[in-house]
């Protein structure tokens, strides 16, 4: 049996495979970007709430609260939104609103008068408090919105 073991291995080895072994699975962010609204409903005004129609969705996917203090969401063009003092709770989501309105826990506004998701193309970025990148929904031509 064991002489048996040995040629099996030599014939695999002989014909080129490849014994692997899985390294540990990368660790998914604590904080996902789930969906972007890029297309809001309508045609696209200036009016708060055609530029509202317009959001990121952020969730907190593991079972402890995330700071988002000084977290950031920005566009290709480099329009950037900065949390202030914000906890997501566990399994917790948050909406940032493109317009104005009144922050909530699970809703925030950017407070811009125009829009910033380019509907034919566009990345969402969000970076941490020391600017490193978490993660990015990217989309090209999309009729509303793209989840990620």
């Amino acid at each position: 049996m064991r002489k048996l073991l040995g040629v099996t291995m030599a014939v695999a080895v002989g014909f080129g495979a490849a014994i692997t072994v899985a390294g540990p699975a990368q660790a998914a962010p604590a904080v996902e970007i789930t969906r972007v609204y890029v297309n809001s409903p309508g045609t696209d005004t200036s009016s708060n709430k055609s530029v509202n129609g317009e959001y990121v969705k952020l969730t907190n996917r593991r079972s402890t609260t995330v700071s988002l203090k000084n977290w950031t969401v920005r566009d290709k063009a480099r329009h950037v939104y900065t949390f202030g003092d914000v906890k997501l709770k566990p399994k917790a989501s948050i909406v940032l609103h493109t317009g104005k309105g009144t922050n909530s826990a699970t809703k925030r506004y950017w407070g811009r008068g125009w829009h910033v998701w380019n509907n034919t193309g566009d990345t969402a970025y969000l970076r941490n408090s020391t600017g490193k990148q978490i993660d990015s929904c990217s989309w090209k031509k999309v009729e509303s919105y793209k989840n990620c």
